[in-house]
């Protein structure tokens, strides 16, 4: 049976690429949706509103940008300048327990909604979108090293920071693209894993001897482990991938004294495969929805 969201009210406040997909794929299944900042087709069921003022009263649900908020609470928003700021009050007009839907929420967002009162999802944490997000993820990364590096991906040593989801996918890829790949992970069980995979394993003890020999660095993990000592002996033509949650797990800073290249680059789905990464959420979204809203 098709799965159909007839007369419920969403939100969708701010994103990019992505979330046009997902508001024209929510419209398509009866929701009556409400956009602010997104340049949507206008159909009888979407509702374009001229702020967030207006984009949340009588919404049963709110839906919010991938990356989420920043600390001012600006949200993360491709169309729209000056971004959009969310905040405790504008929440507060929704009723206790509303839903409220992100991909991954910081500290400022976790206290708006809890003031609120309101449910907080977080889509990364769902196997189901996070490993399927992890293909765009890994493609996109190894599509900038090439296009930052003079050496090609097959003969060179990679190290891959964290082996979670997307760096599972990410070591198998340059694995297969015929690059020496080692797994830096904290827990024993995921190195295991990485050695019965094909891929060379280290602890992080051991980061600052393997980073020595390495070509490209990718990290994916969201606190500072490519710091001053780890970076001391990289190869001066080395190149680090950050794809942690702002502000990364690098000291750039550190980085561009020593004249290594370091790029951060959190949300790639949304700005190398912004198609894919629409569809992913359109085909998990709205049953979560349909779970929330007790419509199945």
């Amino acid at each position: 049976m098709q799965l159909r969201l007839e007369g419920a009210a969403i939100a969708l406040i701010g994103g990019d690429a992505r979330e046009v997909i997902l508001a024209e794929r929510l419209a398509a299944m009866g929701a009556h949706v409400k956009v602010v900042g997104l340049p949507v087709k206008c159909c009888r069921e979407i509702e374009v509103c001229p702020g967030i003022a207006g984009g949340l009263p009588g919404a049963k649900a709110v839906i919010l940008p991938v990356p989420g908020i920043n600390d001012r609470g600006e949200l993360h928003t491709a169309f729209v300048k000056p971004p959009p700021v969310l905040s405790a009050e504008l929440l507060s007009v929704l009723p206790p327990g509303t839903p409220v839907l992100v991909g991954v929420a910081g500290k400022v967002l976790r206290e708006m909604t809890d003031y609120a009162g309101l449910k907080l999802i977080e889509l990364m944490k769902l196997d189901e979108v996070a490993v399927l997000n992890s293909i765009p993820s890994a493609e996109g990364a190894i599509q900038m090293a090439m296009e930052n590096s003079d050496i090609t991906i097959h003969g060179s040593r990679s190290l891959v920071l964290g082996f979670g989801r997307t760096g599972v996918t990410l070591a198998l890829k340059l694995k297969a693209l015929g690059s020496r790949t080692t797994v830096v992970a904290r827990n024993p069980d995921q190195r295991a894993r990485a050695v019965a995979l094909g891929l060379e394993a280290a602890d992080f003890s051991r980061l600052g001897l393997e980073a020595k020999e390495a070509d490209f660095l990718f990290n994916t993990v969201p606190e500072m482990v490519l710091g001053e000592s780890a970076l001391e002996g990289l190869l001066p033509s080395a190149l680090i991938i950050d794809l942690a949650s702002s502000p990364g797990g690098t000291d750039f800073p550190a980085a561009q004294r020593r004249g290594i290249k370091a790029i951060l680059a959190p949300g790639l789905p949304g700005r190398v495969a912004p198609r894919t990464a629409g569809r992913i959420l359109a085909e998990v979204v709205p049953r979560i929805l349909a779970k929330e809203l007790a419509l199945v």
